[in-house]
C-alpha cells in the first residue's frame, strides 16, 4: 500500500515540477524491487499524473481572466484563432481525444503544455481526464514492461 501511495505521490509531484521525472523513478524503482503488479503500479502512477495535470488544465482554464493574457487575446487575430480552435476542440472530440491520448502516451505535444491548452479551449473535463488516463496508463505500463522483460533477459 505504501507503495503505491508513493507512486502516486511522486506522479503528483513530477505532474507539477518537470525536474520531477516519473519515468526515471518507476524505472529504477523497478530495476532495484523488482517489477511487481504492473498495471497496479501503472495505475497508480497515472492517477497521481493526472491529478497534476488537472491543475494544470485548471490553471489554462483560468489563464484567459488574466490582465496580460487578456490584453494579447483581445487582439482580433488572436481572438479568431482562439475561437478556430474552440471549435475544431467541439466539433471534434474524437479528433481532439486522440491529441490527448497520443501525447499523454508519447510525450509529444508535451502532456504538461497540452493539458494548459486544453484548459483555455474549455475541451470537456471528462474527455482531457479519461482518455489522458487511458495515456499515462498505458505510457508507465510500457516502462514497468520493459523494465520486467529486460529483467527476463538477465539484462538487469
Amino acid at each position: 500500500m505504501r507503495e503505491l501511495l508513493s507512486l502516486l505521490a511522486i506522479g503528483f509531484t513530477s505532474a507539477l515540477f518537470p525536474l520531477v521525472n516519473i519515468e526515471a523513478y518507476i524505472s529504477v524503482r523497478a530495476a532495484v524491487s523488482g517489477v511487481g503488479p504492473v498495471w497496479l503500479l501503472s495505475l497508480a502512477a497515472a492517477l497521481g499524473q493526472m491529478v497534476g495535470k488537472y491543475l494544470w488544465y485548471r490553471l489554462g482554464a483560468s489563464s484567459l481572466g488574466w490582465g496580460w493574457v487578456r490584453r494579447k487575446i483581445d487582439k482580433p487575430s488572436q481572438r479568431a484563432r482562439l475561437e478556430l480552435w474552440r471549435r475544431r476542440t467541439d466539433s471534434r472530440p474524437f479528433l481532439a481525444g486522440c491529441l490527448v491520448f497520443v501525447s499523454a502516451v508519447v510525450g509529444l505535444p508535451p502532456f504538461a503544455v497540452l493539458s494548459v491548452v486544453a484548459g483555455q479551449l474549455g475541451m470537456h473535463l471528462a474527455l482531457f481526464l479519461g482518455v489522458g488516463l487511458a495515456g499515462r496508463w498505458l505510457r508507465f505500463a510500457a516502462i514497468l514492461g520493459g523494465v520486467g522483460w529486460l529483467e527476463h533477459l538477465g539484462v538487469l
